[in-house]
Formats: C-alpha cells, sequence, structure tokens
C-alpha cells in the first residue's frame, strides 16, 4: 500500500461528504499534503472513472459514483498499488543451499496470499462504509 491510496481513500470521503466540486486546494488542505500531490492521485481516480472534473475557477473535482459502490479494493486498482510489493528477495536461486534457493519462491507465494486476503477485505468496505465510521467517531468523540 502507498500513500497515494490513502490520499484517495480520504478525498473521495470527503467529495462524498460535501456532494459538490472541490478544488485540488481544498481538497489538499483537508488531507493535509499539497495540491500537485493530490492531483496527482486525482487523475488516477479520474482515469479509473471515479471522479470528473470542473474546469475553470470554480472548477474541481466531483465523486461521480454510488458511494455504497465504490470499495477500498476499487481505489487500491485505481491508485496502481498492491497491500504488499516487495521486489528485493533473499537467498540466490542458484545457491546448492535449500534455504538460498528457494526462500524466494516461498516468499512469493506467502507474498501473493497476503495481497489476496487484503484485496478481499478492501472489497468489503465501501466510501459509505467509511463515511458511516466517520460520523461513529464523531458522535462517540463528544
Amino acid at each position: 500500500m502507498n500513500a497515494e491510496f490513502l490520499v484517495a481513500v480520504h478525498a473521495l470521503a470527503f467529495l462524498n461528504h460535501k456532494q459538490s466540486c472541490v478544488s485540488s486546494e481544498e481538497l489538499a488542505k483537508n488531507i493535509c499534503t499539497n495540491p500537485a500531490r493530490v492531483r496527482k492521485v486525482m487523475l488516477k481516480l479520474k482515469n479509473a472513472g471515479l471522479v470528473e472534473t470542473v474546469s475553470g475557477s470554480l472548477g474541481g473535482y466531483s465523486f461521480t459514483k454510488k458511494a455504497e459502490r465504490v470499495s477500498l479494493k476499487d481505489i487500491l486498482r485505481a491508485t496502481g498499488g498492491t497491500v504488499s510489493d516487495i521486489e528485493w528477495k533473499s537467498g540466490n536461486e542458484d545457491a546448492d543451499c535449500l534455504i538460498s534457493s528457494g526462500m524466494g519462491k516461498v516468499m512469493d507465494d506467502v507474498i501473493e496470499n497476503i495481497n489476496l486476503g487484503a484485496e478481499k477485505y478492501l472489497a468489503g468496505i465501501t466510501i459509505l462504509d467509511v463515511d458511516k465510521k466517520l460520523k461513529y467517531l464523531k458522535k462517540n468523540k463528544s
């Protein structure tokens, strides 16, 4: 998982809450990041069909889907991320040692299963669920 995923979930939750067109500056202020980073992530969400853009001085981004139909898995895929992505491998496939030659393949299988399990979990959480959780936290904060 990367920070783009977190920015994207935050942005979509905010857009869903606002139910209006929001500028990258306003999104960045709420997310606590810079507008350039927001625009980069929002382009990915636009390409995935999750937001629309409006040009001009009153322009920005609008959430185009129903909150109950957009899962965190959809957002993970839109941002091009995986839950765990480790390129480096310990050992050496060509070594005579059982451990050194096999550890990379064993861990590839472990990581693949972690990703599948996490994606299944993320598929069960929608932007509407995030919104409900935020409202619950606010209600119980008092």
